[in-house]
């Protein structure tokens, strides 16, 4: 597989994998971008990742606060609003319907 294709299928859904990556409590980008690793999302560099959150912060999906550290700098955590909870749920179901759907084709070509 091409990383531009990878690149291109990640691009529409990137927003969805961020909230998920929120469900379970609040965190800062590094440590989202760690935790779409470890998931098998491949690296998510902070070019890519901080106009995601930017953007779902404007919509109010997430909510942002800076706290500074007590060593080093300080950091900006994020966590889920109640719209954000909402928007995973439709959006979530809708991409999982669409990649059943797309599971079914693939088989049908015989791809395992």
């Amino acid at each position: 597989m091409t990383a531009d294709r990878r690149a291109s299928w990640l691009k529409g859904v990137l927003d969805l994998l961020v909230l998920a990556a929120l469900t379970e409590g609040e965190s800062y980008g590094y440590e989202i971008a760690k935790t779409l690793a470890a998931a098998g999302v491949g690296e998510i560099k902070g070019g890519t990742l901080y106009p995601v959150l930017n953007r779902l912060e404007e919509a109010g999906e997430v909510a942002a606060e800076f706290r500074a550290a007590e060593r080093g700098p300080g950091r900006r955590y994020y966590r889920l609003t109640p719209r954000g909870r909402a928007t995973l749920a439709d959006q979530g179901g809708g991409w999982l319907a669409f990649d059943a759907s797309v599971r079914s084709l693939l088989a049908r070509g015989g791809v395992r």
